[in-house]
């Protein structure tokens, strides 16, 4: 059997509302509840409040004020010149231009990140403790996935941390410049790695 439920009368429905006033509420940020609603004629509505005005705009028009940027990273070629010069510029002219002799390669087409990383951080370190200055490090400039999944992938996921690696220890400290290489030396697919003297 159901309990009905019973409606305040009106002193008691004043008595509480005297009550109510006098108590401190415990969560003082929190928004107060909204009373129950009073029987009508007992107290006076709030006025409703005025909509916000919807600014006229045209069709075919475009949004006032900036368009949100998309949070895109920059192109590699972009990222790689905005480093700052740590050689010689007129080298480093003859270098980009591929009229500076390579004194070592590394090929890293078909490896995985796993078996690429140990090799590029073998190859950079011997070459640098073999007096070397100017290697080449290739990895290709990827192939185009051909599953299309949900998940955007980057072509060329070697080419895209190879010089992410050459900035990590330990070849931060080994490495002077990385460049993208000439088209006499694969372009897009390759990399000039200047090397720090050793002392």
């Amino acid at each position: 059997m159901t309990r009905r439920r019973r409606t305040l009368r009106p002193e008691e429905r004043a008595l509480w509302h005297k009550v109510a006033e006098t108590a401190v509420p415990m969560h003082p940020r929190r928004k107060p509840p909204t009373p129950e609603p009073d029987l009508p004629g007992t107290r006076p509505k709030a006025p409703a409040k005025a909509a916000t005005p919807v600014p006229r705009f045209r069709l075919g028009e475009g949004a006032a004020g900036e368009a949100a940027g998309h949070d895109l990273a920059p192109a590699l070629a972009d990222r790689l010149a905005q480093q700052p010069l740590g050689m010689d510029r007129k080298t480093f002219g003859r270098m980009k231009r591929g009229k500076l002799g390579v004194e070592g390669r590394l090929d890293l087409h078909g490896m995985t990140l796993a078996e690429a990383h140990p090799r590029l951080v073998e190859f950079i370190l011997s070459a640098q403790a073999g007096g070397k200055r100017l290697v080449l490090v290739i990895t290709g400039k990827g192939k185009s996935g051909d599953e299309a999944g949900p998940i955007p992938a980057r072509r060329g996921i070697l080419r895209h941390q190879v010089p992410q690696w050459l900035q990590l220890p330990p070849l931060r400290a080994a490495v002077l410049q990385v460049a993208e290489a000439h088209r006499s030396h694969g372009g897009g697919g390759a990399y000039y790695v200047y090397l720090r003297r050793t002392r």
